[in-house]
């Protein structure tokens, strides 16, 4: 069971970094606002939990413009990827009780 444990990652524990890494691994890449809306969090809540999995290099950002206004949108790293993956399988194996 220890070995299974070590590759629970601390970043994930957060329900709103679960949700951006969840969103961010079925998607090429999603912008602010729909984080924002799919996790039902506030501006403040969402930037600080995004920089905290930026920090560790999980995710890429894109700044750009859209109709002249800032549009920004985040996609996982290969790092990222790969951590969550192992998190994920992880879980499961603690779920189906395998050690």
């Amino acid at each position: 069971m220890k070995n299974i444990i070590q590759h629970i990652n601390k970043l994930f524990d957060h329900r709103v970094r679960l949700g951006i890494m969840s969103a961010l691994m079925v998607n090429e890449s999603v912008d602010f606002n729909t984080l924002k809306d799919l996790l039902g969090v506030t501006d403040g809540n969402l930037a600080s939990h995004l920089k905290a999995l930026e920090k560790v290099a999980y995710i890429n950002i894109n700044k750009s413009f859209v109709d002249k206004k800032p549009n920004t949108k985040y996609s996982t790293t290969q790092l990222g990827s790969l951590e969550f993956k192992k998190h994920i399988a992880a879980l499961e194996r603690i779920i189906n009780n395998q050690t």
